[in-house]
């Protein structure tokens, strides 16, 4: 028990040195008078999408950052030249142009701002980020980014343990005792099981485990990789979390019966124009079921990220105000971004766990038969012959 102990926490310290080391790197060159410290670049240069693995600058020798990253593909659609495929390392992050296109940086942006109008030098800020092409033409982007490689990556682990569990199971049999994997995951399957599908689905549920089930360790697997240091914020980004609640939507529209359509449309017992204004709320509550589910995602992931890139930022800027202040500091960001740490694993867990339970949850009132008690029904097919049976 001590030794796990021991363990959980140098490997607290470890992410923590790694913030440290990032933050730091987008600092070390104000000791050398050069540049100042930018605390939102430290905090949204984390957060945001990338067309490389950014880890951290390191001052060299000739005082200079250099950027220790791993490039990743850029995928491109030029409207005549066709479509181009490189390494982003090739645009040098953004102090070369390749093949007539052009990664847009604030160094890109202050170089052309005196040779372009305002609305240029507007459209051209909004590009920032983003790989342009030279001649101007309007491209389309399908590189592999930061957040892309890490949906990858988590797709990797999750079939890997998926796999080797389904293994174990194939090999042992499903009434011998998990081990290993088994045993780590089969609670997991079995509380998604119980406290989500069977309470909010009911006799229905087994048609719908495999979508919660791929819905809450897809999430948690990604917002477990999100902690990492110089991790993808790919659970905090609004366009992920969207198209996740896209897919529950759909599954909702394409469930939906009879009843549940009737009652959107044409709310039984209610005057011609109460029906009207009803049949309007109803629809508007449709289509903020999956708003709530994108924002709730995204808002949550994206905060706690802010939260302990700005706890680890403090000691910094104390430290460019005094330096014995930043030592003074240091002990408190270090403590308090441990706590926030080990939060955040919690909120990892939750909020996947609230986005599944959601999904069950509207799910279940799409499908939902009029008059019947739902909850009942799965309890007395509790050993229904399609049971998923652990």
């Amino acid at each position: 028990m001590l030794r796990k102990s021991k363990l959980f926490f140098v490997t607290l310290l470890m992410i923590f040195s790694g913030f440290a080391a990032f933050a730091e790197g987008h600092t070390a060159t104000e000791e050398h008078g050069k540049e100042k410290l930018d605390i939102k670049e430290i905090i949204f240069g984390h957060i945001g999408d990338q067309y490389d693995w950014h880890v951290l600058d390191y001052t060299g020798s000739d005082g200079q950052k250099h950027p220790v990253s791993m490039p990743l593909p850029v995928i491109v659609y030029h409207p005549e030249k066709g479509i181009s495929a490189f390494m982003s390392s090739k645009l040098e992050h953004g102090h070369a142009a390749y093949e007539g296109y052009q990664l847009v940086t604030d160094d890109y942006i202050k170089h052309h701002a005196a040779h372009v109008s305002a609305e240029e030098l507007k459209a051209l800020e909004a590009q920032k980020g983003k790989i342009i092409a030279v001649d101007g033409a309007a491209i389309k982007d399908f590189s592999i980014t930061k957040n892309v490689f890490s949906m990858f990556l988590s797709i990797a682990i999750l079939l890997l343990i998926m796999l080797s569990v389904a293994k174990s199971y194939k090999k042992k049999g499903a009434m011998q005792a998990p081990s290993g994997l088994q045993n780590a995951i089969e609670p997991l399957i079995i509380f998604v099981r119980d406290e989500v599908a069977r309470p909010n689905l009911g006799s229905k549920y087994m048609r719908f485990m495999p979508l919660l089930l791929t819905v809450f360790f897809f999430i948690w697997v990604n917002n477990l990789l999100g902690l990492i240091p110089s991790g993808a914020n790919f659970t905090g980004n609004i366009a992920v979390t969207a198209a996740l609640a896209l897919v529950s939507f759909i599954v909702i529209l394409f469930s939906a019966n009879k009843h549940f359509w009737g009652h959107l449309f044409n709310p039984p017992g209610v005057p011609f124009p109460a029906n009207i204004l009803l049949t309007i709320i109803e629809i508007i509550s449709l289509f903020i079921k999956p708003i709530a589910l994108t924002i709730r995602l995204f808002a949550n992931i994206l905060a706690g990220h802010i939260i302990i890139l700005s706890v680890v930022s403090m000691i910094f800027i104390f430290g460019a105000m005094n330096e014995a202040a930043g030592w003074g500091f240091a002990p408190i960001s270090i403590a308090f971004s441990i706590f926030m740490f080990c939060l955040e694993l919690l909120v990892a867990a939750i909020q996947a766990f609230i986005f599944t339970n959601l999904t069950a949850v509207f799910i279940g009132q799409a499908v939902e038969e009029h008059g019947h008690d739902a909850h009942h029904d799965g309890i007395d097919h509790a050993h229904h012959e399609n049971e998923l049976v652990l």
